[in-house]
């Protein structure tokens, strides 16, 4: 039985509101993907852009150099392309231009048949005063759940 893989990035629903969410499928060398099973991936700081031809890639996406690679390792922070449907990037590609929203990945994870996807979303920026919003709900939430557990 195979450990669940499942890397988030935990600071975009914080920075960005999202509107909406897709799954991607990512082009991935051999070493590459043993990383990733190994858990060896981080997409904090990484984001989506689309290059000349209509192409998505994701970029500073971080996977780990794989420990028995020798040399035919991969660089670990190198561009990425995504697999989406054609209609999926060009609706992608026009919001992105004409709008100004941002692609982010969210989620990295493996299916049930082995395939490594990603999961990204259509984001908008917060402005400060959303954040600390955000911040007062949740304090707010826990300070509820605390009372609740007393009694």
């Amino acid at each position: 039985m195979q450990k669940k893989i499942n890397i988030q990035n935990k600071k975009a629903r914080f920075e960005y509101e999202i509107i909406e969410t897709y799954i991607a499928g990512i082009k991935l060398t051999g070493t590459e993907i043993k990383s990733i099973r190994d858990s060896k991936a981080r997409i904090t700081e990484s984001f989506c852009e689309f290059n000349e031809h209509g192409e998505l890639f994701v970029i500073n996406m971080y996977i780990e150099e794989y420990v028995h690679g020798n040399f035919y390792n991969h660089q670990p922070k190198s561009e990425r392309k995504l697999l989406l449907n054609k209609r999926e990037l060009k609706r992608l590609e026009k919001e992105v231009k004409n709008i100004g929203l941002t692609i982010v990945p969210l989620k990295l994870f493996i299916t049930e048949n082995g395939w490594a996807k990603l999961e990204i979303a259509l984001c908008r920026g917060k402005k400060l005063y959303d954040k600390r919003e955000n911040l007062k709900e949740r304090d707010t939430k826990r300070n509820l759940d605390r009372l609740t557990k007393k009694y």
